[in-house]
């Protein structure tokens, strides 16, 4: 499995720089407009269409697809014979295209819960200045999400109705000035019930997000989301609200994210109400986001 991992993130990096031998062009390039643009009628926002764990405001512009590989190691706390959780891995590679301006759609796979997921993003305001402005950027997010875990025997009537989950996202972006982005996003999560598996069906949380550029190249994010109605513990362990740090690269022609995070997940699914890691505690897993972006 371990192999198989590093062989897929080298596969990853080759052709996503024959890729950019191709078009001529790097991420800077490609993105000028929606990332790092300098007419200030479009403020740059974030770097990435994620801050950590989940969607930023950002949205790619059309015709261009972004090419993701997440990976979260094990947890810090795990002591020397894990290599402070670098003997574990959990993995996600997600693909998302850029329809139009407004419009993008994406898909991915991980090994948390072996889980297929698909989703939309659609942006009906963009935060502009000058003459007409706009003061925040409105992005809408619809994801669905399928868990593939084959179970075990005392589960016979789990159904592929109950193994899907969705989420339903508003997120409100504003950049202020050259170096500071916020984001808030409120979530909504619904998961289809089984008598079997003790869960909520309808999960509240409100996320926030924010960005601070530090140089042209390396910027600080952090993302949050607080639980509104969680059960206190799922399957005997004790639920946290997730919060990660992480810190964006811009080397050109990749978005390199290193990310500290209290959650195995990578995706809002499983960020929201599946977190049990406690950061006081050191149930911190390191992990990186790589970003590869190029235009068809």
């Amino acid at each position: 499995m371990k192999k198989f991992q590093v062989n897929i993130l080298i596969l990853c990096l080759l052709l996503g720089n024959y890729a950019t031998a191709l078009t001529g062009q790097d991420l800077d390039s490609l993105l000028n407009a929606e990332f790092g643009s300098d007419d200030p009628t479009y403020p740059t926002l974030f770097r990435s269409p994620t801050i950590a764990n989940g969607h930023s405001v950002a949205m790619l512009p059309s015709r261009t697809l972004d090419w993701r590989i997440e990976h979260r190691f094990g947890e810090l706390n795990s002591g020397v014979y894990e290599l402070f959780g670098l003997d574990q891995a959990n993995i996600h590679f997600s693909f998302e295209y850029g329809i139009t301006d407004w419009l993008n759609a994406g898909f991915g796979r991980g090994t948390y819960e072996k889980t297929y997921d698909g989703f939309i993003k659609i942006r009906p305001l963009q935060q502009t200045g000058g003459s007409k402005v706009v003061p925040v950027s409105l992005v809408l997010q619809s994801g669905v999400y399928m868990n593939t875990l084959r179970f075990v025997g005392e589960l016979p009537d789990y159904s592929f109705q109950q193994r899907l989950e969705y989420v339903q996202q508003i997120m409100l972006g504003r950049n202020f000035g050259d170096w500071l982005t916020l984001q808030l996003m409120p979530t909504y999560l619904h998961r289809n019930p089984n008598p079997s598996i003790p869960e909520q069906s309808d999960l509240f949380a409100l996320g926030s997000g924010l960005s601070v550029r530090i140089t042209n190249g390396l910027s600080i994010n952090i993302e949050y989301f607080h639980l509104l109605n969680r059960d206190s513990s799922i399957g005997g362990s004790t639920l946290y609200n997730p919060l990660s740090i992480g810190f964006d690269l811009a080397t050109g022609g990749h978005v390199f994210q290193l990310i500290f995070t209290n959650s195995t997940a990578m995706t809002e699914h499983g960020i929201i109400g599946n977190t049990t890691g406690n950061w006081l505690d050191g149930d911190i897993h390191f992990g990186f986001n790589i970003s590869r972006v190029f235009q068809l």
